[in-house]
């Protein structure tokens, strides 16, 4: 019988050593968001709440793994490093908190926020790691601003400061920060410039209307 020991031992080891740990990554964000505003309060100071629609992701990033490109025309989608929760739902909730700490004092939430509000849909068309050590975001993100609306495309590329998936899913997080803060950058510009397009366009109401005086 003991011939038979040094065998079942090395069988144990064997599939001891198969056996495969899966992993679940959550994007991390920035700093906490500021402090919450009400809706009566925005639109007092003329500050429309701003709705983040929908994050949507193609199909190849829709799954559970996390995607790594391996070549010019490869990907592969990892089997045991997986997303905690997919991928638009993160991606979605991570970008409202860090637009509510891009822009501050301005409510910006997932859920509809009744009549008065501006409007967000991003599409992200790249969000993984490549094989020259750099993470990839790609896509493009569309505002409905008072009847108007803006698109802009976005392309972000940054290098991983360690190697394996831990660092790969933190530097996407920080790019996508990064990305969150150039939209509200975009999104403050934008309403300047409405802002001055409406103040021009009352000015010059104004001035078309001249009453004659006559003194007696």
């Amino acid at each position: 019988m003991m011939k038979w020991m040094p065998l079942a031992m090395a069988l144990t080891l064997t599939a001891c050593s198969s056996t495969t740990q899966t992993t679940m990554y959550q994007l991390p964000t920035g700093t906490s968001a500021a402090a919450p505003v009400s809706q009566s309060a925005l639109l007092a100071n003329n500050r429309l709440p701003l709705w983040v629609e929908r994050v949507s992701v193609p199909d190849f990033l829709a799954g559970n793994g996390v995607v790594y490109q391996t070549s010019d025309v490869k990907y592969v989608i990892a089997a045991n490093n997986l997303w905690a929760s997919p991928l638009d739902q993160q991606l979605q909730q991570t970008l409202v908190t860090n637009l509510s700490n891009a822009l501050p004092g301005r409510l910006i939430s997932a859920a509809p926020l009744g009549e008065q509000h501006d409007t967000l849909n991003v599409n992200v068309t790249g969000f993984h790691g490549r094989y020259d050590g750099q993470v990839v975001i790609t896509g493009n993100w569309t505002l409905e601003h008072n009847g108007q609306i803006t698109r802009q495309n976005f392309n972000l590329t940054l290098p991983q400061q360690e190697d394996g998936y831990d660092a790969m899913v933190r530097t996407t997080a920080q790019g996508w920060q990064q990305e969150a803060e150039r939209m509200a950058q975009t999104f403050l510009q934008i309403k300047i410039i409405s802002f001055l397009n409406f103040a021009f366009r009352h000015d010059k109401q104004q001035t078309a209307y001249q009453p004659e005086f006559f003194y007696l």
